[in-house]
């Protein structure tokens, strides 16, 4: 018998999950990509831009993995390589600048773990965006799509609220990589995962996130409900940026992990 949290994993890698581009055709209108991050080029495993949840002027930061083989190859399977984080950072920093709440969408199986990844600095990238996000004196709102792995997934995810979707994991490895570790046998990560703690239930109670959103059996999520709970949660985020406790709130949510 299939264990919950194991359907939990495979929930989460379907090709039937939402992804980063149906949330932006969901939930956000005039949506304008801005592309590359001003030093090496682009990387198509993030898509970021502006567009206008409601009539709140936005930056989204999104993880896409594509459907079909070809939007996987091109969107390298939401495996984010250096620029592609210092990219997300570019943009973090212009919503800064412009006064824009941001939201940041995760879904990757973690950061892209190849040579070239390493000589341009994939390790200095990650941690430099979580170095910044601490900081960063703006609204952000983060929502764990479908997988949320590792430090790739950490590099996106230093929020003031952090969303999960009920069938999506959220983990500092994989399972596979957790059963490699243990017990030298990949095979045995459908055994392991419930003493991983990785799924939305496991994590509200944990405190490590804050709202699970949910979703039917199909997957299926209530596009008009969510729209609804990021806008009201932004509001309350703008007043507390307004009476300057956004930054001290977000440092002792962070202290207390």
């Amino acid at each position: 018998m299939i264990s919950t949290s194991w359907q939990n994993v495979l929930n989460a890698r379907s090709d039937k999950r939402p992804t980063t581009k149906d949330l932006i055709n969901n939930l956000f209108d005039s949506f304008i990509e801005l592309k590359g991050d001003a030093l090496y080029g682009d990387d198509s495993s993030i898509i970021g831009g502006v567009a206008y949840l409601k009539d709140l002027p936005i930056t989204i930061i999104g993880q896409e993995k594509g459907k079909s083989t070809e939007e996987k190859i091109k969107h390298n399977f939401g495996m984010t390589h250096p620029e592609g984080y210092r990219k997300a950072l570019r943009l973090m920093k212009q919503a800064e600048k412009f006064k824009r709440p941001i939201i940041t969408i995760i879904d990757t199986p973690g950061a892209f773990p190849g040579i070239e990844a390493e000589e341009r600095g994939q390790a200095k990238a990650i941690a430099n965006n979580l170095f910044e996000m601490m900081t960063l004196n703006t609204p952000i709102i983060s929502i764990v799509l479908g997988e949320g792995g590792s430090g790739g997934a950490l590099a996106l995810n230093v929020s003031d609220i952090t969303f999960m979707l009920k069938n999506a994991i959220y983990s500092v490895i994989s399972p596979e990589g957790f059963a490699t570790i243990l017990y030298k046998d990949a095979k045995r990560a459908s055994n392991i995962t419930d003493d991983m703690k990785i799924t939305a239930k496991d994590l509200y109670e944990f405190g490590i996130i804050d709202k699970i959103i949910d979703e039917d059996d199909n997957l299926h999520i209530n596009y008009n409900n969510l729209k609804n709970n990021l806008y009201s949660n932004i509001l309350e985020l703008i007043l507390k940026y307004e009476d300057n406790t956004l930054l001290k709130n977000r440092y002792n949510k962070y202290k207390k992990f």
